[in-house]
């Protein structure tokens, strides 16, 4: 089961949970970030995944077309064994795909996406669609490339947090860049838990009656923008805690006609209309007992 869209179209997207093959201190280190754009006319997803090990951290950039079929696809490994800089050239609907990389002045933090010093990008025919990393001029210069007039948009991210009743991240909810502290709070030892989601030290959401309401979902405003916020705690309340996870789901769209289900399993929306996807944050929160 695949971690994020499984096909993008006019009518929906699905996401699915993979949370089950990717548990525990593996789980913590995994964060995955879709990217959607256009290539030769058609809708594509880059997908950019951060892994953390023992071996040191390394990213793998994958492009597939709008029903999920990988039209390419490069693991990269900054590690002892391998270079930290270069290129990998592929061809998909008869134009040349090229992924350049520099992570040799690369800076992490305690998660396993680079922080500064390093640049990641995806040229198709000598534009590029992708750049990711704070040496944009040094990217340029590599790749010789032009900037692209239809550049990727990012759309989706997944990440593991993990706690014992307080999990906290970083989330950026809109394009306006600005980068949000979110908090979620629950404390299931109790008789009557509590769901609290805080954006920016602000209260803006509070499920009581958790075991009647393990499920659902509403809506917040952060910036002025409506952000759906859904939820599924039933492994934290009905399950053992270190058999499963909660799932957060954090989605601003610009549709205005639409339905929505969510379940551990798959998170679905659905429009009558031709929809205008926003950006979506997936997090898997898992209790440290």
């Amino acid at each position: 089961m695949k971690d994020f869209p499984s096909c993008f179209g006019e009518n929906g997207v699905q996401v699915a949970d993979s949370s089950s093959s990717n548990s525990g201190k593996n789980a913590q280190n995994l964060v995955t970030c879709i990217y959607q754009c256009r290539i030769r006319g058609r809708n594509c997803l880059i997908t950019v995944t951060w892994t953390k090990n023992l071996m040191g951290q390394s990213v793998t950039v994958g492009v597939d077309d709008s029903c999920n079929q990988s039209l390419c696809k490069v693991e990269i490994k900054p590690s002892l064994f391998t270079k930290r800089k270069g290129s990998k050239s592929l061809e998909a609907y008869s134009c040349n795909i090229d992924v350049f990389w520099d992570l040799s002045s690369a800076k992490f933090g305690s998660g396993p996406e680079a922080l500064e010093g390093f640049y990641v990008g995806v040229v198709v025919d000598k534009e590029m669609v992708l750049l990711l990393g704070d040496m944009k001029k040094e990217a340029f210069k590599k790749t010789n490339a032009s900037p692209s007039s239809l550049g990727a948009v990012f759309i989706a991210k997944k990440e593991h947090v993990f706690g014992k009743r307080v999990f906290a991240t970083k989330a950026q909810l809109s394009a306006d860049g600005k980068i949000h502290d979110l908090v979620i709070e629950c404390d299931t030892s109790v008789t009557d838990p509590c769901l609290v989601v805080r954006v920016d030290g602000k209260t803006m959401l509070q499920v009581k009656r958790l075991k009647w309401k393990f499920r659902g979902n509403d809506t917040i405003v952060v910036n002025r923008m409506a952000v759906e916020v859904l939820w599924d705690v039933h492994s934290w309340l009905f399950g053992l805690p270190s058999a499963g996870n909660a799932v957060f789901m954090f989605r601003t769209c610009q549709s205005t006609e639409k339905s929505l289900s969510f379940s551990q399993d798959m998170v679905t929306t659905t429009n009558s209309k031709s929809q205008s996807f926003g950006f979506s944050l997936i997090l898997y929160a898992w209790k440290n007992e």
